[in-house]
Protein backbone atom coordinates (compact mmCIF):
# COMPACT_ATOMS: atom_id res chain seq x y z
CA UNK A 1 0.00 0.00 0.00
CA UNK A 2 2.96 2.15 0.84
CA UNK A 3 4.58 1.76 -2.27
CA UNK A 4 1.05 3.00 -4.24
CA UNK A 5 0.77 6.24 -1.85
CA UNK A 6 4.35 7.48 -2.15
CA UNK A 7 4.48 8.18 -5.89
CA UNK A 8 0.71 9.51 -6.04
CA UNK A 9 2.01 12.36 -3.41
CA UNK A 10 5.45 12.66 -5.00
CA UNK A 11 3.50 13.22 -8.61
CA UNK A 12 1.12 15.72 -6.46
CA UNK A 13 4.07 18.05 -5.07
CA UNK A 14 6.14 17.93 -8.32
CA UNK A 15 2.80 19.18 -10.28
CA UNK A 16 2.10 22.03 -8.18
CA UNK A 17 -0.15 23.39 -5.91
CA UNK A 18 -2.68 26.29 -7.12
CA UNK A 19 -1.61 28.68 -5.15
CA UNK A 20 -3.62 32.30 -4.50
CA UNK A 21 -1.30 35.53 -5.20
CA UNK A 22 -2.10 39.10 -4.43
CA UNK A 23 -0.78 41.49 -6.51
CA UNK A 24 1.08 44.39 -4.36
CA UNK A 25 2.46 47.52 -5.92
CA UNK A 26 6.53 47.52 -6.05
CA UNK A 27 7.48 50.76 -7.67
CA UNK A 28 5.72 52.94 -10.42
CA UNK A 29 6.26 56.92 -10.94
CA UNK A 30 4.20 59.38 -10.62
CA UNK A 31 5.55 61.58 -13.32
CA UNK A 32 5.22 59.36 -15.74
CA UNK A 33 2.25 57.53 -14.64
CA UNK A 34 3.09 54.41 -13.96
CA UNK A 35 2.73 51.50 -11.55
CA UNK A 36 4.31 48.59 -10.92
CA UNK A 37 2.46 45.24 -9.41
CA UNK A 38 4.05 42.35 -8.53
CA UNK A 39 3.65 38.70 -7.07
CA UNK A 40 6.18 35.78 -6.32
CA UNK A 41 5.90 32.29 -6.35
CA UNK A 42 8.25 29.24 -5.89
CA UNK A 43 9.15 26.50 -8.01
CA UNK A 44 6.11 24.32 -7.00
CA UNK A 45 3.56 26.70 -6.86
CA UNK A 46 1.26 26.87 -9.47
CA UNK A 47 0.03 30.71 -9.18
CA UNK A 48 -3.42 31.95 -9.27
CA UNK A 49 -3.78 35.87 -9.39
CA UNK A 50 -6.70 38.14 -8.71
CA UNK A 51 -6.09 40.49 -11.85
CA UNK A 52 -9.52 42.24 -10.76
CA UNK A 53 -7.62 43.06 -7.72
CA UNK A 54 -4.62 44.46 -9.37
CA UNK A 55 -6.57 46.68 -11.50
CA UNK A 56 -8.60 47.87 -8.40
CA UNK A 57 -4.89 48.58 -6.33
CA UNK A 58 -3.38 49.89 -9.45
CA UNK A 59 -6.55 52.45 -10.05
CA UNK A 60 -6.09 53.26 -6.55
CA UNK A 61 -2.45 54.30 -6.31
CA UNK A 62 -3.10 56.04 -9.70
CA UNK A 63 -5.80 58.12 -8.04
CA UNK A 64 -3.86 58.88 -5.31
CA UNK A 65 -1.44 60.33 -7.23
CA UNK A 66 -4.53 62.37 -8.85
CA UNK A 67 -5.07 60.66 -12.00
CA UNK A 68 -8.59 58.90 -12.87
CA UNK A 69 -7.70 55.51 -13.72
CA UNK A 70 -5.40 52.68 -14.61
CA UNK A 71 -4.67 50.14 -17.37
CA UNK A 72 -2.50 47.34 -17.80
CA UNK A 73 -0.50 47.08 -20.52
CA UNK A 74 2.34 44.48 -21.93
CA UNK A 75 2.30 41.61 -20.62
CA UNK A 76 4.07 40.62 -17.17
CA UNK A 77 7.84 40.60 -16.45
CA UNK A 78 8.85 37.64 -14.90
CA UNK A 79 12.62 37.60 -12.94
CA UNK A 80 14.25 34.85 -11.08
CA UNK A 81 14.77 36.92 -7.29
CA UNK A 82 16.23 34.11 -5.82
CA UNK A 83 18.63 31.47 -7.86
CA UNK A 84 19.25 28.04 -6.86
CA UNK A 85 21.28 25.08 -8.00
CA UNK A 86 19.79 23.97 -11.29
CA UNK A 87 16.24 26.05 -10.97
CA UNK A 88 14.80 29.35 -9.41
CA UNK A 89 13.55 29.48 -5.49
CA UNK A 90 11.59 32.40 -6.48
CA UNK A 91 10.58 34.07 -9.17
CA UNK A 92 8.97 37.68 -8.80
CA UNK A 93 6.34 38.31 -11.88
CA UNK A 94 5.38 42.42 -12.45
CA UNK A 95 2.78 44.16 -14.70
CA UNK A 96 2.78 47.80 -15.50
CA UNK A 97 -0.31 49.77 -15.57
CA UNK A 98 -0.60 53.40 -16.73
CA UNK A 99 -2.08 55.82 -14.89
CA UNK A 100 -4.90 57.44 -16.94
CA UNK A 101 -6.76 61.10 -16.73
Amino acid sequence: MLKLILPILAVTFIAGCASPKTMQATGGSKSDGTVNMSYEFGPFESPQVDMRAAQRAATQRCQAWGYESANAFGGGLSQCVSPGSGMCKLTRVTHTYQCLD
